[in-house]
């Protein structure tokens, strides 16, 4: 029997507006489920799936062994029904077929007829099948909130009952988890970078069934650090051993400090919304970043408050070759408010009113040296000990060539901060080479344990106050504004 993720009381008449892909990653639930969904926005991923009407999607997704899973989805809404064993909002394979409508990807087969199981459901939603109970249209099945979810007493108790059982779920997931973790260590991880080593995926999921994406997401990035070369076996160990630290902090969470128990919460993939009051503040942009993500494009956008001494970052999607909703110029200020996320350092934000219109600023973010970023870092792991990188600005620092890559050097006392393989690969690291010709700059980036990874650069020779012709000079030869920030992504 299928398993309801959501419903609502009718269909709507007339067309349906198809969703964008921004749209689309608001409904999940959680970072998490957003990973999956954009995952499953990959038609290479699903058997079959089709759109047999407007408003109506279908699809059939290979999960672990031999199980297939049944979508299917009424976008008027949405409405949605799955029998994977997601609960929490809409599952990954719901938003994977929302994806593919969005992104409009030929793998969804327009028109055709429907399976039974999906016909059945679509029918059953029709004014003559809900009538007036406002029921799903499905004998036997309860009726359930759309995704927006209703806000009464009654409805509050069942979602806490949901959440509790989801809880037991991955806690079943992690304790087995450690088990298979265990038994890979014990048994050494000389094959475990096989072709046909099965480990890993059917590790995942056993992970999506536990309804822990988040714990999925990284059991599967241990598979990409088996296949990736030289050393591989020192770098699996590690990975392991951060799993093994989420595993456990899980299972310990009631003893953990509230800010530590929501990184867990939230890098198991539980619900984590943004919280608490809006941050109003002159927010200067330091970077905007594009990275392809199988069908989609992930934008990250940095900020720093001038008044609040705060840095945030904002994601935007938008479906492949589509750029993202949301485009900030680098180099400008915005009069906005912004809310932050719960957990690992409380970095991520979620941007709200905007008042004004963007200004130019002048000068880049307070900063220090590579030594001092490397100890901001290192405090923030106290935060989120899976942390890969901390978003810092380094200033006074020349690029110095290193054996096999390059080093940010601090002028004032000689310490240092090696560049990322990421960095080394892209056309950024020569507009920085150039862009400093020697001299020392100010360098905004993120710094993590593999290295610093710079992002945007300052010149102190245009951004600060001189001759106005040089300044526009400079800008026009490296498509500057005034302010002398020049983006390195």
């Amino acid at each position: 029997m299928l398993l309801s993720h959501g419903g609502e009381p009718a269909r709507a008449a007339g067309p349906v507006a198809r969703r964008t892909v921004e749209q689309v990653l608001a409904l999940a639930s959680d970072e998490a489920s957003r990973a999956g969904g954009r995952t499953h926005g990959s038609g290479s991923l699903w058997a079959d799936a089709g759109c047999p009407e407007p408003g109506a999607l279908w699809g059939l997704c290979p999960g672990g062994g031999d199980r297939v899973y049944r979508t299917v989805v009424d976008t008027d809404g949405p409405a949605y029904r799955c029998d994977c064993p997601g609960r929490e909002g809409p599952c990954e394979h719901v938003l994977g077929l929302l994806l593919l409508c969005a992104s409009g990807d030929p793998a969804l087969r327009a028109g055709g007829a429907a399976p039974e199981w999906a016909r059945a459901w679509l029918e059953g939603r029709r004014p003559s099948g809900a009538g007036e109970s406002g029921g799903t249209g499905d004998a036997g099945s309860p009726a359930v909130g759309t995704a927006t979810g209703a806000s009464g007493p009654a409805d509050r108790e069942a979602a806490a009952r949901r959440a509790a059982r989801r809880a037991e779920r991955i806690t079943g997931g992690a304790q087995e988890l450690e088990q298979r973790l265990t038994d890979l260590l014990r048994g050494g991880l000389a094959a475990a970078d096989r072709p046909d080593h099965g480990l890993w995926e059917e590790t995942a999921a056993r992970m999506v069934d536990a309804q822990a994406p988040g714990l999925a997401a990284r059991v599967r990035e241990l598979e990409a650090v088996a296949a990736s070369g030289a050393g591989w076996p020192v770098r699996l160990l590690e990975a392991c051993a951060l799993l093994h630290l989420l595993d456990a902090a899980w299972l310990r969470r009631e003893r953990l400090p509230a800010p530590l128990a929501a990184t867990v919460r939230t890098r198991v993939g539980l619900t984590v919304p943004a919280e608490g009051p809006p941050v109003r503040d002159r927010w200067l942009v330091l970077a905007q970043q594009d990275s392809p993500d199988g069908t989609l494009v992930t934008r990250r956008i940095w900020l720093y408050g001038q008044e609040s001494g705060r840095t945030t970052l904002l994601l935007s999607f938008g479906a492949a070759g589509r750029a993202p909703a949301l485009c900030l110029v680098v180099g400008s200020t915005i009069d906005a408010e912004i809310t932050p996320f719960p957990g690992g350092g409380r970095l991520r934000g979620d941007l709200g009113e905007r008042f004004g219109t963007p200004t130019e600023e002048a000068l880049p973010p307070p900063g220090g040296t590579p030594a001092d970023a490397t100890g901001a870092y290192g405090r923030a792991l106290h935060d989120d000990p899976w942390l890969d990188a901390w978003p810092v600005t380094l200033r006074d620092v020349i690029p110095v060539p290193l054996e096999g890559g390059w080093q940010l050097v601090g002028a004032s006392d000689g310490s240092a901060l090696p560049l990322t393989a990421t960095a080394l690969s892209r056309a950024g690291l020569w507009k920085l080479v150039a862009f400093a010709g020697g001299r020392p700059v100010s360098v905004f980036g993120e710094c993590g344990h593999r290295g610093f990874d710079p992002l945007a650069a300052w010149s102190p020779h245009t951004a600060a106050e001189g001759d106005r012709r040089t300044k526009a000079r400079d800008a026009e030869a490296w498509d500057l504004d005034t302010a002398g920030i020049v983006a390195l992504t």
